[in-house]
């Protein structure tokens, strides 16, 4: 009865939405917040939540949580999303993607003092000070600080450089001046003005405005060698072509290209994540970089996560840019601003570098995350199969099996177990083939597999979630008979391999369809693993069983020699090579010297030419 209220309840707010843009608010039974989201109808969009059926899964939660609707009206699409981006922050509703930020990165602080300090530092403290970054690579941020030391002489300590206590004459100069890196303003040594001038040019270096401190210097080194003043025009040189050097390393393209931002994004391998990279351009070079995650909460598409990406960085980096590079058309709008999806030429480097930084930050969140759990990576790669074959669930117990005959001689088959991606040596089984005659591999892989479900099935042990066979759409095929006659689901695929026997697709489905595999992927290395492992187990198994043979034909022709005997010698010297060619007082000490003869004499009658007819 509470339940019909509520829709009711709720179905009379939908009704009266209006439509135009704005942001709506779910609030649960408890008043809290759990979701808020941004639409350029309201109506429209809040009323796509109630009126369909919605998957099982996180939004068909959220839709039963429901207890109040919340909205707010905006002008334009622009302030929707501003405004969507700011009560995400605040109120960090349950169901909406979350910004991961793991770690602070480090920014480069201009202290609002009398004689300003810059610094690096984690700690954003609003005092007027003017902070640039922060720096997700922290090489470049380094390099502009050494670039700002050697081209400016700046103050580094802490004191209360206050104009009363410079005049008051409470300090004296310290170690860095006498080497040069300051100047002195702490005793009056450099004037207020002088010194802010630099901290002027500083600040352009900062915001990335580098050819045009480089210009300034240019005109400057101009003028005083017009005036003959070739010592301080040589001190500016020398500042000119360090900014010059700085600015070759971070330009990437044309310095036609100003004031763009550029945005890609990859999703995780399992979905549940998605990686957003930003870079600025200001002539030519890269200003800013940053790479950071949202975690999913409600499967949001990649155009939906990129949307909420560029307004939280252009918030965050107070971009005024007019240009956005994206990979894809997004469907947000923004005053004043352009989205280009370039096809080639500078813009389109730009773009190919961004999505560069944003797989290796996926790349490199994966292996610190994979170092800390190791089991996280083995579940990707079953989730991989899991995926590429359509299977009901995760693969955690996957066998895989191979024959092995010479001619039909001593055939043999083999099973390997791996449980969750790891081979399970002591799940292992050999077969030797009890019912086929002559080589067929077919027929002998179907006795094996039905010897050993059958069993299975008997004995009520656990099943395969991926039954694998060493083979093509044959061996495929013999199998899925047997599964047909035991009246097993068992997911079938095959692995074949190319003319110089190396793993070359993987095959599934009846009729059998090729599976794309990447080489030198975990993906194809772990199924390599497995087919590589039932090869060797299966060879080595017929192998030790044609060399006992072989061994047994040897010795059972030797008068007098039973099987104890047998087992003593082979115990002892391993092969019939090594009993041929012990000398009589070693095989004395294993069987006596009588056997030992009767060896000998075997051996030696053995190897002499048959006498001809």
């Amino acid at each position: 009865m509470e339940e019909l209220r509520t829709n009711d309840y709720l179905k009379g707010i939908v009704s009266n939405l209006p439509e135009s843009p704005g942001i709506y608010q779910y609030l649960n039974t408890e008043g809290t917040i759990i979701y808020v989201g941004k639409a350029k109808n309201l109506k429209r969009r809040v009323s796509s939540y109630f009126n369909r059926e919605h998957e099982p899964g996180k939004t068909r939660v959220l839709v039963s949580k429901i207890a109040d609707i919340r909205y707010i009206v905006v002008n334009t699409e622009e302030d929707a999303l501003l405004l969507e981006n700011n009560l995400i922050k605040k109120y960090k509703p349950r169901y909406n993607v979350l910004l991961k930020d793991d770690k602070t990165y480090p920014s480069i602080c201009v202290q609002n003092e009398y004689f300003p300090r810059v610094f690096k530092t984690r700690k954003i403290i609003r005092n007027g000070s003017s902070y640039y970054g922060p720096y997700s690579h922290i090489p470049s941020m380094y390099a502009l600080l050494d670039l700002i030391k050697h081209l400016y002489p700046l103050r580094t300590c802490n004191l209360n450089l206050s104009p009363e206590n410079i005049r008051a004459g409470k300090f004296n100069v310290c170690l860095e001046y006498h080497i040069k890196n300051c100047a002195g303003p702490c005793t009056g040594k450099q004037s207020q003005e002088d010194y802010l001038k630099n901290i002027a040019e500083i600040k352009e270096i900062l915001k990335g405005n580098t050819q045009e401190v480089e210009r300034m210097l240019f005109q400057q080194m101009q003028e005083l060698a017009a005036e003959m003043k070739f010592e301080e025009a040589q001190k500016i040189k020398e500042k000119y072509l360090l900014i010059e050097n700085y600015r070759s390393k971070s330009e990437v393209v044309s310095n036609v290209l100003h004031n763009i931002d550029v945005f890609s994004i990859e999703e995780d391998n399992d979905e549940r994540s998605a990686f957003i990279n930003y870079l600025h351009i200001t002539n030519g070079a890269i200003n800013q970089a940053f790479t950071f995650e949202y975690k999913k909460r409600l499967n949001e598409s990649k155009e939906e996560l990129l949307s909420l990406g560029i307004i939280e960085m252009r918030e965050r980096y107070k971009s005024l840019s007019r240009e956005i590079i994206v990979p894809f058309e997004v469907d947000m709008e923004l005053k004043d601003v352009v989205f280009t999806i370039p096809q080639r030429g500078d813009k389109k480097k730009l773009l190919e570098l961004s999505i560069l930084n944003v797989k290796q930050y996926k790349a490199d969140r994966l292996k610190q995350s994979e170092k800390l759990n190791p089991e996280q990576r083995t579940v990707r790669l079953l989730k991989e199969i899991q995926q590429e074959l359509h299977l009901d669930r995760l693969p955690m117990q996957i066998e895989c099996f191979d024959n092995s005959n010479i001619q039909g001689s001593d055939p043999v088959a083999a099973c390997v177990v791996f449980l969750k991606g790891k081979p399970s040596k002591k799940d292992y089984r050999k077969y030797n083939i009890k019912t086929v005659e002559g080589p067929d591999d077919y027929a002998s892989m179907k006795e094996v597999v039905k010897r050993r479900y059958q069993r299975a099935v008997e004995e009520k042990l656990p099943l395969p979630d991926l039954l694998i066979t060493d083979g093509g759409k044959g061996q495929m095929s013999a199998v899925k008979e047997v599964m047909d006659e035991l009246k097993l689901d068992i997911p079938i695929a095959g692995l074949a391999k190319d003319g110089k026997h190396r793993t070359s697709e993987l095959l599934y489905g009846f009729p059998p369809q090729t599976i794309g595999l990447k080489q030198n992927t975990p993906l194809f290395r772990l199924l390599t693993h497995i087919q590589d492992e039932v090869h060797r187990f299966a060879i080595t198994f017929h192998r030790d069983k044609r060399s006992k043979r072989q061994i047994a034909s040897a010795l059972d022709e030797i008068k007098g020699i039973g099987e104890k005997t047998k087992a003593a010698l082979l115990k002892e010297f391993k092969s019939v090579k090594r009993i041929k060619e012990a000398s009589s007082e070693a095989l004395g000490k294993v069987v006596g010297e009588a056997k030992a003869k009767l060896i000998q004499v075997y051996f030696t009658e053995s190897e002499k030419p048959k006498a001809e007819n």
